[in-house]
């Protein structure tokens, strides 16, 4: 019940409401993005969404536009050097990912949920098969985010997946919420060039 309609109700409600008062956010970033390099203001990839489907994931670019395509963050030679000054303060404060709220909107994401791996990261995909994590529609934050983001293994992090598909309820996606804010301001697990973001995450 909580999952197929309360859940999707709220992903709708709270993520039209958010793209509401960040349009000013969206407008300053956009402007910032354009005329500190080359290229669109969005970056567009393949993701892995719910049962293994895949969708185009939105966010605001954060690299070079001649940046190596599909490629983890961690294996580009000197991965600094693809990073646009822009982008480096919009990954340190996750802004880059608030686009993702239109694909929340289509439904083919989730404010809280496993973030969604990259089409060609099978290692993490077939992990998250054997603990039921596929099963669940992926989110913007989820439980491994608050609990290390990309200080983890890849092991570690679908088992928390796997943990959060199994327990998933509207208190714990609360906890997710409220927790992601905090670990956000501190900078928690953040991590340059590691974990989620590297092998997910090139923008």
């Amino acid at each position: 019940m909580y999952q197929k309609y309360v859940k999707r109700f709220l992903d709708i409600l709270l993520s039209l409401l958010a793209l509401i008062i960040a349009s000013p956010l969206f407008l300053i970033l956009s402007v910032w993005i354009k005329l500190d390099s080359k290229g669109p203001v969005f970056f567009r990839q393949k993701r892995i969404g719910i049962h293994r489907t895949t969708f185009e994931i939105l966010k605001f670019r954060s690299m070079r536009t001649d940046t190596p395509r599909d490629m983890a963050t961690h294996l580009l030679n000197n991965p600094d050097q693809w990073i646009t000054r822009a982008g480096r303060f919009l990954r340190k404060t996750s802004l880059d990912e608030l686009p993702q709220l239109i694909n929340i909107l289509r439904g083919e994401m989730s404010i809280i949920g496993p973030r969604p791996a990259l089409w060609n990261q099978y290692d993490l995909v077939e992990l998250r098969e054997a603990c039921g994590a596929n099963d669940v529609v992926p989110g913007l934050t989820g439980w491994a985010q608050i609990n290390g983001r990309d200080t983890i293994s890849v092991e570690e992090k679908a088992r928390l997946d796997g943990e959060y598909a199994s327990k998933i309820s509207f208190s714990m996606d609360l906890k997710c919420l409220f927790r992601t804010v905090a670990v956000v301001l501190k900078k928690e697990g953040y991590e340059e060039g590691g974990g989620e973001s590297s092998s997910s995450d090139q923008k």
